[in-house]
Parts: C-alpha cells; structure tokens; sequence
C-alpha cells in the first residue's frame, strides 16, 4: 500500500513537472523542486529525459546538490556530474556524512577529490580514507565513523552535561555505545534510560550488552538481514579485536533493501540497476547486447533439437503447433521455482543443508502440477485433433518438463552462486535453455517412439 502511494505519488509530480517545463514556466517548477526531499529529487530526475532533468537539475537548492547525488544511479550521478564545474562539486560534497561521501569519490574527478581532501580536516580525511580501504559490498564501506561513546565510569549526570556541551547528535541516535579504555565495544545505551534514570545512576548499571556489533567484513546483504531480524536502527561496527569503528543506520539498510529488489527485477532480464532509463541508445545498446548474444547461443541449442526430430514434424504437423505449449510451460514453472530459490539465496535461507529437502518439495510439487495440467492439456488435444496417441504424448512430455523445469530452477542459481557468478543476474538464460531443450527432446522424442512406430 505505501509503495502503491509512493509511486502514484512520484507519477503526480512527474505530471506536474513536465507540463511546467513544456510550458516553460521555470518558477512553479523550482518552487515544487524544493519542496522535496533530496531522495524525491533524485528520483523524479531519474524520471525525466536529459533534456529535462538538465533543466530541473540547475532549479535544486545547491545545499541539496550532495544528498541528491547519493540517491540516484551511477549512471544518472555521471551526467549530473558532468553539467557542474569543479567549485560546485566541492561545495555539494563538503558536508555529507563520511559514508555518503564514500560512495560518491569514486564518481567524481582528480581534480575535486584532491580539493574535497584539502577541505577536510585530519581526522574526518583519515576516516574517509579508512571507509574507502574496505570492501564495496561491506560493513565497513556502509558505516559511518561519527559515533557517540562513553566510558564505565561515569555517571548519567556527567553523559548528560557531556551530550549538552556537544549540542547535536548523529542522525538516527537511539543508543550511545559503551566503550573501554582501549575502545573496544562493551555494550550499548538507549537514550530513554538516560533520560529517565537518575542523574547517580552508574554508567555500568544501564549497559546492555545483548546487541552483537557487526564485523566489519559482514556483506551488505548480511547487514540488511541483521536489521530486519532485530529492529534495529543502528547498529556498532568493530574490527577483529572488537575496537569500535564506526555504526550503521537504518537509513543505509533501506537503500541495500531497495537495491536487492532492483537487483532481482533487473538482474533477471540481464539489466543493471544502475543504468539510466533514458540512457544512450549505443550505450544501451551495448549493455544488453551481451546478454541478448548468449540467450541467441542457447536458442541454438535448442533449435539443434527440434532439427534432430525434423522428420517426425514432417508427418505430424500437429506437433509444430503443440511444442511451444510444452516449453512454455515449462519455462513458467521454473520462473516460480527460480524467484524462490533467488530470494531464498540472497536472505540466506538456502544453504546445502537444505537443498535436497528443497529440491525434492519442489520435484513433488511439479509432477502433481504435471499429472493435473497435463490431464486437462490431454482432453484438449483429444477433442482438438482426435489422436488418443497424442495426448497421451503430450501429458507426459508436460509433466517430464514440469519436473526438469523444478529440478533446474533449484540447482541453477545454486551452482551459479557457488561458482562465484550472480545467480539473479544468469539463471533465466540457463533455466530458459533448459525447459526449451527437455520441452521439445520429450515431446518431439517421446511422439517419434510412440505415434510412428
């Protein structure tokens, strides 16, 4: 329901932007512009054609420019980038939080990186630096150093005067974190018993030490998964020897969470997520042309199939209009088991102690679908073309494709994934080949042996 709104939402002020700009009126469209969020400007500019979005772009309020910038693709981040001169990059970048701004220097050029450095101090430069040196997909590349620690031996009433002398928090505080001499990670506190607690209360007495810290070396998609499972909206981030990092907000789980959903609609259709939807033809071109150049290998091997009973199509020429039925359904019911093991692999529910127990659930699964459909798909041919012989063929060869189709859709993402390949990006092309390949070899086989004996 909130995503149905957001959407709709989105698709309301695309209107109202775009008949502005046709109009060329200029002045409701900055008003409008502005009165979003940095993440509702990066996604309407995601909306729009070039022509449009450069418009648009030059309308937001500079101060918005580096917030805006995270929240778009890699793709659209480049022309953005390429239509502001090297002061204003500066200016835009200056002031994000350490972990956003690590996901933008690689984007940006020599010459402004050197001069967003220069405009850092020491420390927030050796943070950002320490951020840069992990991996992309990890803890350390998703946490934020700026962290609010206090020692064992204090008071309540010392953190409080400390918090006021600050005079501002990190975004998205709920618990400050409890360190030792040597910074290393004891535990955590909820800022509620701060308030709550009397002012002599020791620091030791309100610890809570239940919330595991996070390795640094933990995969995004590991992190997403601990915070969906405990509710957290932050969480402290350590090295091997327990030492206090930094801490990783809700805010950046929601963008990992936003980016597996988009991984797996487009990863499937051999996309990327970060492409830009209006992208140059030649680039896109090139982008899907790889893909498009290996589903047409696989559709060879396919094709060699059907040449191999080509005879037996000459004398029954009812088998050319039933084969895609066949192959079609096959394809469909792997797509079903393939989502599954695809969500199942990235949430970390499928691993090898289950897959057999997996792989025979969905095995039962197709040949029920198979007898049931097959059934159906029999009494059609029977009364379509009047050839007992027939259906009997094609029920079998249905149910026979159901099954391989269950069968690859568990074991291929799962063998892509321990080859070190993406599953969600290339186990349609290899399930799509395999119901085409068993689809026509059953029927096509299983008719030459028994309609022309």
């Amino acid at each position: 329901m909130a995503e149905t709104i957001r959407h709709d939402k989105t698709a309301r002020q695309l209107r109202l932007l775009s008949d502005a700009l046709d109009s060329g009126r200029l002045g409701p469209v900055k008003r409008l512009v502005n009165t979003l969020s940095p993440a509702e400007i990066g996604n309407l500019l995601e909306s729009l054609p070039p022509g449009k979005r450069s418009v648009v772009w030059g309308l937001v309020d500079p101060e918005d420019d580096g917030e805006v910038l995270v929240h778009v693709g890699e793709d659209v981040r480049e022309s953005l980038i390429a239509d502001m001169d090297p002061d204003e990059l500066v200016a835009a970048v200056e002031d994000l939080d350490i972990d956003d701004l690590a996901d933008l220097v690689e984007d940006l050029p020599d010459t402004v990186i050197d001069e967003v450095l220069k405009s850092m101090d020491r420390e927030n430069r050796e943070r950002l630096e320490q951020v840069l040196s992990y991996d992309e997909d990890s803890a350390g590349r998703l946490m934020n150093p700026d962290v609010v620690t206090v020692r064992t031996d204090t008071t309540v009433d010392v953190v409080l005067r400390y918090l006021r002398l600050r005079g501002e928090l990190p975004e998205h505080t709920d618990h400050l974190y409890v360190i030792s001499r040597r910074h290393q990670y004891l535990g955590r506190i909820a800022l509620q018993s701060l308030l709550t607690r009397d002012a002599s209360t020791p620091i030791n007495q309100l610890i809570d030490d239940e919330q595991p810290a996070i390795g640094v070396d933990v995969s995004a998609d590991e992190v997403a998964r601990m915070f969906s499972d405990h509710d957290w909206i932050s969480a402290p981030v350590v090295d091997d020897n327990n030492v206090l990092l930094g801490r990783i907000t809700i805010d950046d789980v929601v963008d990992i969470i936003r980016y597996q959903a988009e991984h797996q609609a487009l990863g499937a259709a051999g996309l990327d997520e970060e492409e830009d939807m209006f992208s140059p033809v030649l680039r896109a071109t090139r982008r899907r042309l790889i893909w498009l150049s290996i589903n047409l290998g696989t559709a060879f091997l396919a094709a060699s199939v059907v040449d191999q009973f080509a005879a037996t199509i000459d004398q029954l020429v009812a088998l050319a209009v039933l084969m895609p039925i066949v192959a079609g359904m096959g394809g469909n019911a792997g797509t079903q088991v393939l989502a599954l093991m695809v969500r199942g692999l990235a949430l970390g529910q499928v691993s090898a102690s289950n897959v057999r127990t997996l792989l025979w659930k969905e095995a039962r699964v197709a040949l029920l679908n198979g007898l049931a459909l097959g059934l159906v798909l029999a009494l059609i041919v029977l009364v379509w073309f009047r050839s007992p012989g027939l259906s009997l063929v094609i029920a079998a060869a249905l149910t026979l494709n159901l099954v391989s189709a269950a069968t690859a859709g568990v074991l291929v993402p799962i063998t892509l994934k321990r080859l070190g390949f993406d599953p969600a990006l290339a186990s349609s092309i290899f399930l799509t080949t395999v119901t085409d390949v068993m689809g026509f070899f059953t029927f096509l086989g299983l008719a030459t042996l028994v309609l022309l004996r």
